[in-house]
């Protein structure tokens, strides 16, 4: 059955988010966090970035939150304007001076290169929006009265404390008795909590699901689903073997409509193979696969993909392609530095039609 999607004048937002955004500070190029004297910096988390990209493609799209009112909460908030994103609800709350009761958080983010991987070490502990408890937001008013077309969060808030957890639960049943679609990207961040906390914690709120978004360790280590035949280090990624966990996922919750999952095989720090699938109203649909992406930064590509194939169901695309236009945003966003989108629709287009990367004078 497709996705009753309610649309138009009926309701104030195509989309709305929850999740936190952090800072970013990254050295230039591929060096050391421990030897660098400059940190380049972004705003960018996982539900933030989603939100952010579809304002940037003319949605109305908002992200809710809960900052710091001081000048890295302002940080955060200039970038969201940016895109054009309503922030109107997010939570502020006052400095204390020196951030012992509430704070933003921040990701220190080496980009790897050759054998050298990627990291991402994190120093977001007793942040503003790990402090968010139910009640705090009036989801009712928000879902009923301002209206969403579109819901989404996911993992990386679930996870952040037991409050975010319940407020996950409360925003979600919220969003679902309104009659607006919830997306949750599964997003396992194994320095946030275990995979038997995840696997508990998600159970709950599966219930409340029509999309779910993830990887082969998301669905592994958050819901307990395994992929056969893929290799310890995921070096190699059956696609049969997908599909044949998606199936088994859709058949414990039967009420999940749509499921998008990406397929990453990491050649080397900047060259990955990329691809997606889509189960969709009883069918997959498999993207284009794109051999030796060469990558900038391959932080937020699972966003990408996420926000450019839930453009697709908001705008009526077929199945296909949805996934093609989530695979080809998350190849492009991975091409530049930072969380978020830096691209156009036109260039998504281009790509997604075969377009090449010949200079354009």
């Amino acid at each position: 059955m497709a996705l009753k999607i309610k649309t138009g004048n009926a309701v104030e937002f195509d989309l709305l988010s929850l999740g936190e955004c952090m800072i970013r500070l990254s050295p230039p190029g591929h060096q050391r966090i421990e030897l660098t004297p400059v940190f380049e910096a972004y705003a960018g988390g996982g539900e933030y970035n989603v939100s952010y990209a579809l304002a940037r493609y003319g949605m109305r799209t908002g992200w809710i939150s809960r900052l710091v009112d001081n000048p890295l909460g302002h940080f955060i908030r200039n970038h969201a304007r940016t895109s054009g994103m309503d922030i109107s609800e997010v939570v502020w709350v006052p400095y204390d001076g020196s951030g012992r009761s509430d704070r933003i958080g921040l990701n220190f983010t080496e980009v790897g290169i050759g054998v050298r991987a990627s990291v991402t070490l994190y120093d977001r502990g007793h942040t503003a929006i790990a402090h968010l408890k139910t009640g705090e937001i009036d989801w009712k008013r928000i879902f009923t009265r301002r209206g969403a077309s579109w819901f989404h969060t996911g993992g990386i808030f679930t996870a952040l404390s037991d409050s975010c957890a319940d407020v996950a639960f409360e925003s979600m049943k919220a969003a679902h008795d309104a009659g607006t679609i919830v997306s949750y990207d599964l997003n396992f961040r194994s320095k946030l909590w275990s995979s038997k906390k995840a696997i508990e914690v998600t159970k709950k709120l599966m219930p409340y699901i029509d999309v779910l978004i993830g990887n082969e360790e998301d669905f592994q280590k958050v819901l307990g689903f395994s992929v056969e035949g893929a290799d310890e280090d995921l070096m190699k990624l059956p696609v049969e073997g997908y599909k044949n966990m998606v199936q088994k996922v859709v058949a414990a919750y039967p009420h999940v409509q749509a499921v998008g999952t990406t397929l990453r095989e990491v050649v080397s720090g900047l060259v990955n193979n990329w691809s997606a699938i889509m189960y969709y109203d009883g069918q997959f649909y498999a993207s284009r696969r794109y051999e030796s992406l060469e990558i900038e930064d391959r932080v937020g590509g699972g966003d990408g993909f996420c926000s450019g194939f839930v453009y697709g169901l908001l705008h009526g695309m077929s199945p296909q392609e949805c996934v093609e236009l989530g695979t080809a945003h998350g190849a492009l966003l991975q091409s530049t530095r930072g969380d978020t989108s830096m691209v156009t629709m036109e260039e998504i287009r281009h790509v997604m039609s075969g377009g090449s990367a010949r200079i354009k004078r």
